[in-house]
């Protein structure tokens, strides 16, 4: 079983993720952490905390020479912004300098985290319900992008909309075209569109949200399965998207569009290809069936709310006073979408390698090649 735990606050002194379950024997090294760390900084429509932060991950144990142990990996990511907040994120009551923030933001966390904790202060808050948590996640994926790209499983991302923009797709998409976009969009008419759009918002002082599609290639079929409610694939893939700060909705393939759609227009038509073996014709399901893979590409859809801190603050309540108030400001972006997609990899990544690792098992990565060779070698004489 393949799991990660993340510890840390927004600017606190570092963020740190504990990876357990990777097999012994995998190549990992700080520079393979590195790319997506940088991707997920990027973006247009980024705040300024994009400007201070340099994002990269050190590996603190289960690494020797370059490959993993077996033992748990620890990985710390330190905050640059934590020179800035010293005294008021101090961890020792002495020097500790409180500024209380009382006046919530509407969509965000401080209200209800507040009730719930019984805090004075959204401080205590918002720093750990903060985005900047996934800078940790990203991090974690970018170790299960290492595993799965061994079995040539491959994770991407890009932007499908920002507000009413909507990217028209070409029949394939170009990684190399979406990353080179300011807003990861494989349409550079419409990604042209978004940056206008962004630029706009922020003007107005107000946010965007949208849609990021992940993609998965090279995925064996019969990962996950039928047998319990929490061993679906397809339900372990859309409460790990779900969980990513900002998100209120998950759909695989044709998602949203398959309700509205005849099913002869949504299921795939399965066919065998000699040589090949067993396909479908289309990919309207995403890659998965009945909670388990079929072979095909996995396709998951995140939808993204714009950020709840905005630049001219909203109508809101200071829990202290009791009175109206207009909402704490704490710097923000205009849109997260291009980010989102980069974390929306990692979590995908994170369940792909799990579900991987329960179906095949090893303690070290020839052991784990073995057993996937072997099952290769049966679905070839099907």
């Amino acid at each position: 079983m393949l799991r990660f735990l993340t510890a840390g606050e927004s600017h606190g002194e570092r963020l740190t993720v504990i990876v357990d379950g990777v097999p012994a024997g995998l190549p990992l090294t700080a520079a393979d952490l590195a790319p997506d760390l940088a991707r997920r900084q990027g973006g247009h429509g980024r705040g300024g905390r994009m400007k201070i932060e340099k994002d990269a991950a050190r590996i603190v144990s289960g690494v020797r020479g370059g490959k993993t142990l077996g033992s748990p990996i620890t990985l710390d990511i330190q905050n640059q912004d934590w020179d800035n907040w010293k005294a008021v994120m101090s961890v020792e009551a002495d020097g500790l300098k409180r500024k209380p923030i009382t006046r919530v933001r509407p969509g965000h966390a401080d209200l209800a985290g507040m009730l719930k904790y019984g805090a004075d202060d959204a401080r205590d808050v918002l720093e750990r319900a903060s985005a900047r948590e996934t800078a940790a996640r990203v991090a974690a994926g970018a170790v299960a992008k290492q595993l799965l790209g061994n079995f040539g499983i491959a994770v991407h991302s890009y932007t499908r909309s920002i507000g009413a923009i909507e990217a028209v797709l070409p029949g394939r998409v170009n990684w190399k075209a979406v990353e080179a976009s300011p807003v990861r969009s494989p349409d550079p008419k419409a990604g042209a569109a978004m940056v206008a759009a962004i630029d706009g918002a922020r003007a107005a002082g107000d946010t965007l949200g949208g849609m990021f599609t992940v993609v998965a290639e090279g995925v064996l079929p019969g990962l996950g399965s039928y047998r319990q409610w929490d061993t679906r694939l397809d339900g372990l893939l859309a409460q790990a998207v779900m969980s990513i700060p900002a998100c209120k909705g998950v759909a695989l393939g044709a998602g949203f569009e398959a309700p509205y759609l005849p099913g002869s227009r949504v299921h795939d038509v399965p066919v065998h290809v000699a040589g090949r073996g067993f396909g479908h014709q289309t990919n309207r399901a995403g890659g998965l069936e009945g909670g388990i893979s079929n072979g095909e590409p996995i396709v998951v859809h995140g939808l993204m709310k714009p950020i709840s801190t905005l630049l001219k603050p909203m109508p809101s309540v200071d829990v202290k006073s009791k009175q109206p108030v207009k909402a704490h400001y704490e710097r923000s972006d205009i849109c997260v979408v291009p980010a989102a997609g980069v974390v929306g990899e990692a979590m995908v990544a994170l369940v792909l390698a799990n579900v991987l690792l329960e179906k095949f098992g090893g303690d070290s990565l020839p052991e784990l090649t073995r057993n996937v060779k072997g099952y290769e070698r049966q679905l070839a004489r099907r």
